[in-house]
């Protein structure tokens, strides 16, 4: 029986892997979205910034950012749990720049205003084929039992290498 991973080997791994997933998408270092991990779970992490903003007058986070960062999160999320088993088998998890799910369509109920501050986001899989995938995301800012902002998504999944 082989012995297992030092800790460290196996986060490291990790954080690259997840890493290399967000590299891929110029749109994610442009509104600053950060990825928290804990395992394999994920938690899309908005940062304030005033480029954000669509109406000063509330202030309010603009709705295009707001669908953006759900999306991502969901994009994020599903790309993730496409790669977790490959890499935590030892398997060779290509870091090279990877076909991403398409959207299909995405549809996004705003419950209130997103305020001036960070915003969070945690994207669950409903369904996941070969071809096919559906996504439930949430967002909140100070209380996630106070959503400002949820989607669900439906992606067309890219073929699988190899």
């Amino acid at each position: 029986m082989k012995a297992p991973e030092p800790v460290q080997v196996v986060k490291e791994r990790r954080d690259r892997t997840l890493q290399s997933l967000i590299d891929g998408v110029p749109y994610i270092q442009f509104l600053g979205i950060r990825f928290d991990r804990r395992g394999d779970e994920l938690t899309a992490i908005l940062p304030y910034d005033d480029k954000l903003i669509g109406n000063p007058m509330l202030p309010a986070l603009h709705g295009g950012v707001t669908a953006a960062f759900l999306e991502t999160a969901a994009i994020i999320e599903l790309s993730w749990a496409m790669i977790w088993e490959d890499m935590e088998s030892g398997g060779n998890v290509d870091l090279a720049p990877r076909r991403l799910p398409k959207t299909i369509d995405f549809t996004i109920d705003y419950l209130r205003s997103g305020l001036p501050r960070d915003a969070y986001a945690r994207a669950r899989v409903n369904r996941s084929g070969r071809r096919y995938a559906s996504v439930h995301v949430e967002a909140w800012q100070d209380n996630r039992a106070r959503m400002f902002a949820q989607a669900t998504a439906h992606f067309l999944m890219p073929a699988r290498e190899g």
